[in-house]
């Protein structure tokens, strides 16, 4: 079972015990759909809030987005060397400006068709972040849309009647695997 996590702190929560579920854990490797470049630990990472939830009990294997590397084009194409064939599950969140996995209106990230994971083109909210592209996120076999808050009412109500390709949300597509 392989998983990709957008793990942001607006769809974490300390409500959420993910030991109670029924999954076995150790069957479950968590790929990051995208991550902020900061420091190890830092709160604004993905991977602090993922770490919080797993908690140390889970034996889920986590492959971190190598965002403290020096030369982050570099490691973008590592770490989509590492990514299997097929991802099960992409978790993603939706944006109040209908941007989903850090791919934000305006970036050049939005245009990258050759690379599976890009580093933003510009900061968005303070960070550039690195990301998996569109054609990655093409390459899983379902979607699993988290969507909190009211103000991305109307975006997620756009993305649901697939009536704006303006967002940049509506432009993930799952693959049509067996």
């Amino acid at each position: 079972e392989i998983v990709s996590r957008d793990w942001s702190s607006d769809v974490c929560s300390s409500d959420l015990d993910l030991a109670e579920l029924d999954v076995p854990w150790e069957s479950v490797e968590i790929y990051q759909v995208d991550e902020r470049v900061a420091p190890e630990g830092d709160p604004l990472r993905n991977l602090t809030h993922l770490r919080e939830s797993l908690g140390p009990q889970l034996p889920v294997q986590v492959h971190p987005m190598p965002v403290e590397a020096d030369d982050l084009e570099r490691a973008a194409r590592d770490y989509a060397g590492e990514l299997p064939a097929t991802i099960d599950l992409i978790h993603l969140g939706l944006g109040s400006d209908g941007h989903t996995a850090s791919l934000v209106p305006g970036d050049p990230i939005l245009d990258v068709d050759d690379r599976l994971i890009a580093i933003t083109g510009r900061a968005y909210q303070g960070t550039h972040r690195m990301s998996m592209t569109y054609p990655q996120l093409s390459r899983t076999r379902g979607l699993l849309w988290l969507v909190t808050g009211a103000d991305k009412r109307e975006p997620l109500q756009q993305l649901l009647d697939r009536k704006s390709t303006r967002l940049n949300s509506s432009h993930v597509k799952r693959s049509r695997m067996p």
